[in-house]
């Protein structure tokens, strides 16, 4: 079972329910064992499309639809590219621990860039981002087309990426290129990327002391929302928002917990938990409820998806990722050109 490995420098969010993304997450490693020097994974809407690392040297298709619709050059192609990738992240790291006066230890370094187009407003929206070490290295300003560097060992790069020119190339693939390759993926994978899958929902708690999680899983797409309410009336207070995770199966996964210390045990049954999913007039309703919560301490133990190959991903995302939003033909260019060396 292959760990995929991302870092939280994610800044795309499908807002709405006309709203397509892709993504790639690029990841390089020294000393850390047990996983591959480098990681490179594909998503469309969030869903991962296509995997590749170090140790295997070959791309891969995780879903059938994607095998379907590509052959064998769109394969060999991809795997070049992720090879060449693969490289110039080695050369990175080690140009990254120069300029950090660093000799040894565990490193990592990470790219974003990506897009997310809106169906119905043709919006185009856009993000290219280097992380080193799990902080913000240098980004690239899409409105201005040039790049910002976040840290003073940056700034050498700036100049040099500034000074080659590559920006009006950026700007290209962020608002044409990768574009045009999330319209094809979702065109190709339309009988499951379309799709609206409900959720199971479940009231968990760790302790008799610990706060109510009211926990979705299994659901698709991500735009989703979810809520506590008291009296019909969404609440805010003593309310916590869990982030969306992803599945092994490419489902999602959220929670929302309820602090029950302002709970009278009289009251419990004016609170219930609200799921909402975009497509889908009718709310999943969830009431706060002592005899169908799930505990660890009685009968019925939880067993949360949260150690499924899903969570095991999302974890180490947001330890250390990165979204690379690319298509094929823009990501050739810029490597013949620069092969995204620091």
């Amino acid at each position: 079972m292959k760990i995929l490995i991302f870092l939280s420098l994610l800044g795309l969010k499908l807002a709405a329910a006309v709203t397509h993304s892709l993504k790639y997450f690029y990841y390089a490693s020294s000393q850390i064992p047990n996983i591959p020097e480098f990681v490179a994974v594909g998503l469309v809407d969030g869903v991962q499309v296509v995997y590749y690392d170090s140790e295997t040297r070959k791309a891969k298709p995780k879903q059938d639809w994607i095998s379907r619709t590509t052959g064998p050059q769109y394969w060999e192609r991809e795997t070049g590219r992720f090879s060449g990738a693969q490289q110039a992240f080695k050369a990175n790291i080690e140009a990254a621990k120069q300029r950090f006066n660093q000799t040894g230890g565990v490193h990592i370094f990470q790219t974003v860039y990506g897009c997310e187009w809106d169906e119905g407003s043709t919006e185009v929206s856009g993000i290219y981002q280097f992380g080193y070490d799990g902080e913000v290295f240098i980004s690239f300003d899409l409105e201005e087309q040039t790049w910002i560097s976040a840290r003073q060992q940056a700034v050498i790069t700036k100049h040099k990426w500034d000074s080659q020119a590559i920006s009006a190339q950026k700007k290209n693939y962020l608002t044409q290129i990768c574009p045009d390759w999330v319209k094809k993926y979702v065109n190709y994978g339309k009988s499951s990327l379309l799709r609206t899958v409900l959720p199971s929902v479940s009231l968990l708690q760790k302790t008799p002391s610990s706060p109510v999680s009211c926990h979705a899983t299994g659901f698709y797409p991500d735009r989703v929302s979810m809520f506590w309410r008291k009296d019909g009336e969404e609440i805010h207070e003593d309310v916590d928002h869990g982030e969306i995770l992803p599945n092994h199966d490419g489902t999602f996964q959220m929670r929302v917990d309820l602090k029950l210390s302002s709970v009278k045990p009289e009251d419990w049954s004016r609170y219930d938990c609200v799921f909402q999913i975009s497509g889908v007039k009718k709310d999943v309703i969830t009431k706060l409820d002592k005899a169908v919560i799930r505990t660890k301490w009685g009968k019925t133990e939880i067993k949360s998806n949260e150690s499924s190959m899903g969570m095991i991903i999302y974890i180490i995302i947001t330890v250390v990722v990165l979204v690379v939003l690319t298509g094929v033909i823009g990501f050739i260019i810029y490597r013949k050109k620069n092969g995204g060396v620091i």
